[in-house]
């Protein structure tokens, strides 16, 4: 029997169940009444884990959800064709296809034989983290000129293996590697 929280314990980043669904909560407002008798509630910001969308619902602070069945497991990136995208478990070594709508913006950083956690709930396969940081080869860039920071450009755009564009520093050259963020994507080094 999974343990139960209570919406006055859900915090910034927690996963939770609510009517078997799973949800991950991206912010919560407590408010307090200042009449006596009045209760508490709990408004929380939250992602279905199912669908991504995203709502605002208030709750009692009383009310109580049970945590769901989620596991983070590693997985390598093998291929992405018209099925989806397919993983390969490095523990079970089974293959998992994710459908386009569970990959978001991922397949704009994958790599073959990357790592990533596949998200399951129940031990079906619904979502993807990716690392915080990726390395990627530059593809093709200007080379820097001279006299370029002296107009205060000192980025110019790259492309990179994924097909993505992003802005590098000028003493950036093709073939060199990046580091690239995940969540901004923005470079964040060399590699």
């Amino acid at each position: 029997m999974a343990a139960l929280l209570e919406a006055i314990e859900i915090k910034r980043k927690m996963f939770f169940e609510l009517e078997d669904i799973p949800y991950h909560c991206l912010d919560v407002e407590i408010s307090t009444p200042t009449a006596r008798g009045g209760q508490t509630l709990v408004r929380i910001k939250m992602r279905n884990l199912l669908t991504r969308a995203v709502f605002d619902k208030t709750f009692k602070a009383g009310d109580k959800f049970k945590e769901p069945d989620l596991v983070l497991s590693p997985a390598s990136y093998l291929y992405s064709d018209g099925e989806g995208s397919h993983f390969m478990d490095q523990e079970t070594y089974e293959t998992h296809t994710l459908g386009e709508n569970l990959m978001g913006d991922a397949l704009s950083y994958l790599t073959e034989g990357l790592i990533v956690q596949i998200q399951k709930f129940n031990g079906n396969p619904i979502g993807l983290q990716m690392p915080t940081q990726v390395e990627l080869a530059v593809t093709y860039t200007e080379p820097g000129a001279r006299g370029d920071t002296a107009s205060g450009n000192v980025t110019k755009p790259a492309k990179l293996e994924t097909g993505i564009e992003i802005k590098v520093p000028l003493f950036i050259k093709e073939g060199e590697k990046v580091k690239v963020s995940t969540e901004t994507g923005e470079f964040a080094g060399r590699a």
